[in-house]
């Protein structure tokens, strides 16, 4: 079974900055398109950005001009970078990937969340 882990979250203040991180772990043959999403208090769970398999990043418009996803195939790892940072952004961020795993088999994974906190 393929497990995605969130880190690099944490208390920033506003302004400030933090790169976000989701690993696989477990037996992969392919990750496809992956993304991140948030949740913040009492709030449905939003889309932030997602990226293809071939690099090709999309954003949210609220968050376009401020944070850049990428991704590293060969470590099987997707980033989040977070700039500019605003109390409004703090949430659980999620990270989530199409994954096929080593017996072939197809599904849609997702991590526990990592939270981040913007305040002064």
């Amino acid at each position: 079974q393929v497990q995605l882990v969130e880190s690099g979250g944490g208390l920033v203040q506003p302004g400030g900055a933090l790169r976000l991180s989701c690993a696989a772990s477990g037996t992969i043959f392919k990750f496809y398109g992956m993304g991140w999403y948030r949740q913040a208090p009492g709030k449905q769970r939003e889309l932030v950005a997602t990226i293809t398999s071939g690099g090709s990043a999309r954003y949210v418009d609220s968050m376009k001009d401020r944070f850049t996803i990428s991704r590293d195939n060969a470590k099987n790892t997707v980033y989040l970078q977070m700039n500019s940072l605003k109390p409004e952004d703090t949430a659980v961020y999620y990270c989530n990937a199409g994954v096929e795993d080593q017996a072939r088999q197809l599904y849609d994974a997702w991590g526990q969340g990592t939270q981040v906190t913007v305040s002064s």
